[in-house]
């Protein structure tokens, strides 16, 4: 069993939801205070490099280093990103262990932290069997959350279809999570993503308020625990996943003033992953300022 603290996972934070992922440069404890320059008590990191392989963990000192700065800079939520790598959905055997391995470090790591959340992606169906594909992912998840210490939510990023991904669908996104056996089935639930959305066709700037119902009716607006906002290059069902600032994409300032007035997200975590350009800390502000503007109008 993973080593790591245990605790029950915070709630959801109250007053500004907003965050951003944030970098963990020069260490992970550095990234708290990144979050707070941003006036936010939300953020998504990386617990490792996420285009490799490679493992890492946390040492004592890390740990303490990273909570100490937690609650120095008054972070409420805490989520990471996993590998790009992992695809829990593979029918190669050998890749397929390797992102069961790989997605149970990340657990770890999350458990070490003592994270909330880890967004994940469904993983590609590769040979096209799309029911066998999302029944390998939520035997995979299932399998690793039995056997970690990691005591928060794993959420299912919504993409953006491109290929064999899976999750473009909020149909494919229900049937994996209803797969997975409860009670651990309650700890598994949605991120979504507002660029993907809308590239794999769920028009959010015409039809904001179909969109939300068909989710609903889909997966359940109680599984939806996570955003990430970020407005697109590309139309709508492009299949691209290009990530553009908010309000200078396709989708506009409009889809987002509606999100940002939704109650029923009021208190959902959402971070930005729209370009950092030069600088990070600039792009970001920019971006949150024209976010919490939205709700001031």
């Amino acid at each position: 069993m993973d080593a790591g603290p245990k605790r029950a996972p915070r709630r959801r934070v109250a007053g500004d939801e907003l965050g951003a992922h944030v970098s963990t440069a020069g260490g992970v404890e550095q990234a708290p205070a990144r979050a707070a320059a941003l006036r936010s008590r939300v953020l998504q990191l990386f617990t490792k490099q996420p285009g490799r392989w490679a493992e890492r963990s946390f040492d004592d000192a890390t740990r303490a280093a990273f909570a100490a700065s937690v609650a120095a800079h008054g972070i409420d939520v805490l989520a990471a990103h996993d590998a790009y790598l992992i695809n829990l959905a593979s029918p190669d055997p050998i890749l397929l262990e390797r992102s069961c391995t790989a997605f149970l470090g990340e657990l770890r790591r999350c458990a070490e932290l003592s994270l909330d959340a880890l967004v994940t992606h469904p993983g590609n169906a590769m040979t096209g069997d799309v029911e066998s594909a999302l029944a390998r992912n939520a035997e995979a998840i299932e399998r690793a959350l039995d056997v970690s210490a990691f005591r928060g939510h794993v959420l299912l990023e919504t993409t953006a279809g491109s290929g064999s991904a899976l999750g473009a669908r909020f149909e494919e996104l229900g049937a994996l999570i209803e797969r997975i056996a409860p009670p651990l089935r309650e700890r598994v639930g949605v991120c979504m993503d507002t660029c993907h959305v809308w590239a794999a066709g769920y028009d959010l700037r015409g039809a904001y308020d179909d969109v939300i119902a068909r989710f609903d009716d889909a997966v359940g607006l109680g599984r939806l625990r996570f955003f990430h906002l970020n407005d697109s290059l590309f139309g709508c069902g492009s299949r691209r996943d290009r990530h553009a600032h908010i309000g200078c994409g396709a989708l506009g300032d409009a889809t987002f003033r509606q999100l940002l007035e939704d109650a029923r997200f009021a208190h959902v975590p959402k971070v930005l992953e729209t370009p950092k350009d030069a600088d990070a800390l600039r792009a970001d502000r920019r971006n949150l300022k024209r976010l919490r503007g939205f709700r001031r109008r």
